[in-house]
Protein backbone atom coordinates (compact mmCIF):
# COMPACT_ATOMS: atom_id res chain seq x y z
CA UNK A 1 0.00 0.00 0.00
CA UNK A 2 1.35 3.34 -0.91
CA UNK A 3 2.58 5.52 2.10
CA UNK A 4 3.47 2.35 3.82
CA UNK A 5 6.81 1.97 1.69
CA UNK A 6 8.46 5.25 2.47
CA UNK A 7 11.49 5.38 4.59
CA UNK A 8 10.55 7.40 7.64
CA UNK A 9 13.88 8.91 7.88
CA UNK A 10 14.99 11.91 6.21
CA UNK A 11 11.19 12.48 5.09
CA UNK A 12 9.79 15.73 4.83
CA UNK A 13 6.46 17.41 5.38
CA UNK A 14 6.09 17.35 1.24
CA UNK A 15 7.24 13.82 1.84
CA UNK A 16 3.88 13.12 4.34
CA UNK A 17 1.71 15.18 2.04
CA UNK A 18 3.16 12.69 -1.26
CA UNK A 19 1.92 9.72 0.87
CA UNK A 20 -1.07 10.89 2.17
CA UNK A 21 -2.47 11.68 -1.49
CA UNK A 22 -0.32 8.13 -2.81
CA UNK A 23 -2.76 6.22 0.52
CA UNK A 24 -5.96 8.38 -0.97
CA UNK A 25 -5.74 7.02 -4.37
CA UNK A 26 -5.58 3.40 -2.86
CA UNK A 27 -8.92 3.54 -0.83
CA UNK A 28 -10.13 5.51 -4.00
CA UNK A 29 -9.54 2.37 -5.85
CA UNK A 30 -11.07 -0.09 -3.00
CA UNK A 31 -14.27 1.98 -3.09
CA UNK A 32 -13.77 5.07 -0.51
CA UNK A 33 -15.71 7.19 -2.60
CA UNK A 34 -14.98 10.54 -0.35
CA UNK A 35 -11.58 10.27 -0.87
CA UNK A 36 -12.04 10.83 -4.44
CA UNK A 37 -12.34 15.00 -3.40
CA UNK A 38 -9.61 15.12 -1.50
CA UNK A 39 -7.60 17.69 -2.61
CA UNK A 40 -4.29 20.30 -1.93
CA UNK A 41 -4.06 23.74 -1.60
CA UNK A 42 -0.44 24.84 -2.17
CA UNK A 43 -0.46 27.78 -0.28
CA UNK A 44 3.15 27.07 1.53
CA UNK A 45 6.23 26.92 0.07
CA UNK A 46 9.38 29.08 -0.94
CA UNK A 47 9.17 31.57 -3.61
CA UNK A 48 10.47 34.12 -5.46
CA UNK A 49 9.00 37.49 -5.12
CA UNK A 50 6.98 37.77 -8.68
CA UNK A 51 5.52 34.01 -7.98
CA UNK A 52 4.69 35.10 -4.51
CA UNK A 53 3.26 38.50 -5.91
CA UNK A 54 1.01 36.79 -9.22
CA UNK A 55 -0.39 34.20 -6.51
CA UNK A 56 -0.96 37.20 -3.38
CA UNK A 57 -3.20 38.74 -6.28
CA UNK A 58 -4.86 35.80 -7.36
CA UNK A 59 -6.03 35.16 -3.86
CA UNK A 60 -3.64 32.80 -1.72
CA UNK A 61 -3.53 33.82 2.29
CA UNK A 62 -1.52 32.77 4.06
CA UNK A 63 -1.95 29.82 7.11
CA UNK A 64 -4.87 28.78 4.98
CA UNK A 65 -4.50 24.93 5.60
CA UNK A 66 -2.12 22.39 3.15
CA UNK A 67 -5.64 19.78 2.56
CA UNK A 68 -9.22 19.50 2.16
CA UNK A 69 -11.69 16.98 2.03
CA UNK A 70 -14.84 19.13 0.63
CA UNK A 71 -16.91 16.10 2.52
CA UNK A 72 -19.43 16.21 4.80
CA UNK A 73 -19.37 14.00 7.76
CA UNK A 74 -21.31 14.39 11.10
CA UNK A 75 -22.40 17.94 11.30
CA UNK A 76 -19.53 19.27 9.67
CA UNK A 77 -19.01 20.92 6.03
CA UNK A 78 -16.16 19.52 5.31
CA UNK A 79 -12.48 18.56 6.75
CA UNK A 80 -8.76 20.73 6.75
CA UNK A 81 -5.40 19.53 8.00
CA UNK A 82 -2.70 21.71 8.33
CA UNK A 83 0.48 19.37 7.68
CA UNK A 84 3.65 19.39 9.33
CA UNK A 85 6.64 17.75 10.20
CA UNK A 86 8.84 17.20 12.61
CA UNK A 87 9.10 19.88 15.54
CA UNK A 88 7.26 22.66 13.24
CA UNK A 89 4.25 23.73 14.85
CA UNK A 90 1.45 25.90 13.66
CA UNK A 91 2.20 30.05 12.69
CA UNK A 92 -0.11 32.27 14.05
CA UNK A 93 -2.26 32.59 10.94
CA UNK A 94 -2.43 29.02 10.53
CA UNK A 95 -4.20 29.00 14.22
CA UNK A 96 -6.41 32.05 13.50
CA UNK A 97 -7.28 29.85 10.15
CA UNK A 98 -8.11 26.67 12.23
CA UNK A 99 -9.73 28.40 14.81
CA UNK A 100 -12.14 30.19 12.13
CA UNK A 101 -13.13 27.20 9.99
CA UNK A 102 -13.85 25.11 13.35
CA UNK A 103 -16.02 28.00 14.19
CA UNK A 104 -17.45 27.67 10.40
CA UNK A 105 -18.69 24.54 11.41
CA UNK A 106 -15.59 22.58 9.24
CA UNK A 107 -13.27 20.17 11.38
CA UNK A 108 -10.01 21.88 10.99
CA UNK A 109 -6.75 19.74 12.55
CA UNK A 110 -2.98 19.70 12.17
CA UNK A 111 -1.45 16.29 11.94
CA UNK A 112 2.29 15.39 12.41
CA UNK A 113 3.10 13.50 9.31
CA UNK A 114 1.15 11.06 6.84
CA UNK A 115 0.31 8.47 9.71
CA UNK A 116 -1.71 11.60 12.10
CA UNK A 117 -3.50 12.75 8.75
CA UNK A 118 -4.46 9.20 7.97
CA UNK A 119 -6.27 8.87 11.17
CA UNK A 120 -7.67 12.15 11.37
CA UNK A 121 -9.68 11.02 7.57
CA UNK A 122 -10.21 7.95 8.95
CA UNK A 123 -11.66 9.00 12.24
CA UNK A 124 -13.71 12.19 10.48
CA UNK A 125 -15.15 9.41 7.57
CA UNK A 126 -16.18 7.14 10.30
CA UNK A 127 -17.43 10.02 12.57
CA UNK A 128 -14.92 10.12 15.24
CA UNK A 129 -13.31 13.21 14.68
CA UNK A 130 -12.75 16.02 17.61
CA UNK A 131 -12.42 19.74 16.81
CA UNK A 132 -8.96 20.92 16.70
CA UNK A 133 -7.97 22.54 20.49
CA UNK A 134 -5.22 25.42 20.01
CA UNK A 135 -4.76 23.49 23.60
CA UNK A 136 -3.13 20.55 22.63
CA UNK A 137 -0.35 22.37 20.51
Amino acid sequence: MPGKTLQRKNMSEHDEQVALFEWAAWQVNLGVEPLRWLFAIPNGGLRNKATAGKLKAEGVKAGVPDVMLPFPSQNYNGLFIEMKFGNNKPTPKQIEWLAWLNGMNYQAKVARGFEEAKQIIEDYLLGLGEPYAQTNE
